[in-house]
C-alpha cells in the first residue's frame, strides 16, 4: 500500500451533489477527503483501514453509496459509521488487479 499523500476531492463533490443532492451531507463528507493512500488501481483510502470494524479503529463501515462518472464508471464509496467516506472503489479497475 501507498504512502498518504494530498487529495483533491473536488470531482467528487460535484459528483455526489449532481447526482445524490438529497444526501447533502456525503458532498460535505467528501470535501474533507484530504488525504488518500491509494491500495491498487481499483481502490482508494480516505481512512486507515487497519482492524476493520474493530474497536478503537478509525474503520466501522455502515453502507455504500454508489455513483456513476463518465470517465472512471461506477464507484463505491464506503461509508462509515458518523457519516465518513472511508475510501472509493474504482469498479472498472477491479479486473486489471488480476
Amino acid at each position: 500500500m501507498g504512502e498518504w499523500e494530498v487529495y483533491d476531492p473536488g470531482w467528487l463533490v460535484e459528483l455526489a451533489q449532481a447526482q445524490v443532492p438529497a444526501m447533502l451531507w456525503l458532498a460535505e463528507a467528501l470535501s474533507q477527503c484530504r488525504r488518500a493512500r491509494k491500495e491498487s488501481a481499483a481502490y482508494l483510502h480516505f481512512v486507515d483501514p487497519r482492524n476493520p470494524n474493530m474497536p478503537g479503529s478509525e474503520w466501522q463501515f455502515e453502507t455504500n453509496v454508489i455513483l456513476v462518472h463518465p470517465e472512471h464508471g461506477e464507484l463505491v464509496l464506503d461509508i462509515l459509521k458518523g457519516r465518513r467516506v472511508g475510501g472509493i472503489e474504482f469498479i472498472s479497475n477491479i479486473e486489471q488487479e488480476f
